[in-house]
């Protein structure tokens, strides 16, 4: 945009030699006989550029051929149009349909505003084909839209619409074979086609499809987590930890993580049920988050974390318990931290789960399942190994490197906690977290004169910490709930704030969808159902970062906005995933002006802003 806005005014500046002069001078523009005539400018450089006319620039002809209505440009020379800017679509409330648009391939250009696009020079043709015009159709309206630029000013002209109107005439029948047996390709969302390419790909490069899949979702907020698990067990087997050993601590826990996911994937496929969700219970994540703090507390030396001995003492007897007994801890640890921490719904593992439910092929799906987590935990496979080489064998460097574990395990407890929480609350908590860290780490005392570059680094990091952490604690105060932008409840005012979120309708149920959707229905506006719970951290994402987007905000001003709050997970909220064929949060569903659901255009898992806002205009046909 700061781009074209470059553009237009570079040529205006070729405008400012006329309108500084006299009043007394002669109007330069006086030769012009019509307003349809070339204008050619002084540049006041030693040069012409000629500024045309967008219909002088691109001269468009519009006619009928054997039922297809044909569009044809004359591009002035050193002017081109956009491919992907051209298109032909029915006028509104037309009573025909169409098919089958067609338009020229174009050449490859690197432009300064789209990037590499292709584009149309001195020429360009598009036509678009008349559904069951085999007697022709008289005063067809259609809708011709383009856009170009001229490489001589630098000039990107402004998308132009033009509705033509003429007559459409008959179709023979050879077209009208060739109409029918080349029908347009029909949307299909992302979940839809990892699901047919299941069924109908390779074994082996689904396989390493889905390995792929994981490898992206390895760094999402809901897997990032397991990486301060992971290497604090690690950290905490002591300094003797060897690289053999770390490996195999890193390849049980990702192992029991992947079996997890599989287990519950393939349940969620064949049942229809969400073990994962079932484990969002607050008493479960409370639970859970104590345990990490226990964790953290141990990690700072408060107690060492053992089994009573007269466990230990009989497990002695049995094995080798002290290895047993870890493996197993860590085992135990992956399993629940693929039911509990991370409970997200992406595109591949909702392709998979929906390939399971309509074939009942547990087996590939399973596996395919088990790839996606292998891929997701390949990168835990290669930090927890790596932390057998890099970590500290001894010395106060290793209490050091405890303590930063330690102030982790703490995060994870508290980024567990916020699914059930306040946001102020937990936002506190943070803030607290931070202070009193950047406390231990000196950032109040006064650095010695001999003092190392490392305890300057130290002490510099915790200054930033205790500064954000301050920070954090007045935007509680000024009652901000993004632990991102803590201040943005004191830089703007309520009104303000509450207007760069979007106003969601709550609906309970397939009851209360049903009602809903009739209302939106008698407006004769389009919907859009967001599925939404408290302990879905993609739904989370798509709150802050998706949804006060302005170009999502614009794109869905006509919109009714619903959501469904399956926080809860009762009955009704399953009744509800099961009227979609859904498994859980975040998901996506659009219907149209008539009540009817967009299917191919269902989102599941988060989407950044300028790809959902594209998603939309393409679901509604905006464009």
């Amino acid at each position: 945009m700061r781009l074209q806005l470059s553009r237009v005014l570079s040529s205006a500046l070729l405008l400012l030699p006329f309108l500084i002069q006299p009043a007394f001078a002669e109007n330069p523009f006086s030769s012009l006989s019509n307003q349809n005539d070339e204008v050619s400018l002084s540049s006041g450089f030693g040069g012409d550029d000629d500024i045309l006319e967008v219909d002088q620039a691109f001269k468009l002809t519009t006619y009928s051929e054997n039922g297809r209505f044909i569009a044809e440009w004359q591009i002035a020379d050193g002017h081109y149009l956009y491919r992907d800017k051209t298109k032909i679509i029915a006028a509104d409330n037309s009573s025909f349909t169409t098919s089958n648009y067609v338009v020229d391939e174009g050449e490859l250009k690197h432009d300064d505003i789209f990037g590499d696009v292709y584009v149309f020079h001195h020429q360009a043709k598009a036509s678009l084909a008349v559904v069951n015009a085999k007697d022709g159709v008289k005063n067809a309206s259609f809708k011709v839209k383009y856009q170009g630029c001229s490489e001589i000013s630098g000039i990107c002209y402004p998308p132009e619409t033009k509705t033509i109107t003429l007559d459409i005439s008959p179709i023979s029948n050879a077209a009208a074979s060739t109409i029918e047996s080349t029908p347009p390709p029909a949307a299909v969302s992302e979940q839809d086609q990892i699901a047919a390419s299941l069924s109908s790909g390779s074994a082996i490069l689904t396989l390493l499809s889905f390995f792929g899949f994981g490898l992206l979702l390895a760094f999402t907020p809901c897997i990032f987590p397991m990486i301060p698990i992971l290497s604090s067990i690690i950290v905490g087997e002591g300094e003797n930890i060897t690289t053999r050993r770390a490996f195999t601590l890193s390849l049980i826990y990702v192992l029991a993580m992947a079996v997890a996911y599989t287990a519950a994937g393939v349940f969620a496929g064949l049942f229809g049920e969400n073990i994962q969700a079932a484990f969002q219970n607050p008493w479960i994540l409370s639970s859970f988050a104590a345990v990490f703090v226990a964790l953290s507390l141990s990690m700072f030396g408060f107690y060492d974390l053992q089994m009573p001995n007269f466990i230990q003492s009989r497990l002695t007897e049995v094995s080798n318990h002290q290895k047993g007994g870890t493996l197993t801890g860590v085992a135990v640890m992956g399993l629940l931290s693929a039911l509990i921490v991370g409970p997200c719904v992406a595109a591949p593992l909702a392709g998979a789960l929906i390939y399971i439910g309509q074939t009942g092929d547990a087996i590939l799906g399973g596996t395919a399942l088990f790839a996606l987590s292998m891929g997701m935990g390949a990168p835990l496979i290669a930090i927890g190994t790596s932390a057998g080489k890099l970590l500290p064998r001894a010395g106060m460097w290793m209490d050091a490197v405890k303590a930063v574990f330690g102030v982790m395990m703490l995060g994870v407890a508290i980024w567990m906690l916020e699914r059930i929480l306040p946001a102020t609350i937990t936002m506190s908590l943070w803030a607290i977290l931070l202070i009193v860290s950047a406390i231990y780490m000196g950032a109040l005392e006064t650095l010695k004169a001999e003092a190392t570059g490392w305890t300057r680094l130290w002490k510099g990091s915790g200054l930033v910490l205790l500064i954000y952490g301050i920070i954090i604690m007045l935007g509680v105060a000024a009652g901000s709930q993004s632990l991102l932008q803590p201040l943005k409840g004191i830089a703007t005012n309520g009104t303000q704030a509450a207007e760069t979120h979007l106003s969601f309708e709550k609906i309970k149920g397939v009851d209360g969808l049903e009602k809903a959707l009739a209302d939106a229905k008698a407006q004769n506006k389009t919907v859009m159902l967001d599925f939404y719970a408290d302990w879905c951290i993609s739904c989370k994402e798509m709150e802050s970062l998706t949804f006060t987007d302005p170009a999502v905000q614009s794109a869905l001003a006509n919109t009714v906005l619903l959501q469904a709050d399956v926080t809860a997970n009762d009955e009704q909220d399953k009744s509800l995933y099961k009227h979609f064929k859904i498994i859980g949060p975040p998901a996506i569903i659009f219907y149209n002006a008539q009540g009817e659901e967009l299917k191919p255009y269902q989102v599941v898992g988060y989407m950044p802003a300028d790809k959902f806002s594209n998603h939309i205009s393409q679901a509604f046909n905006l464009n």
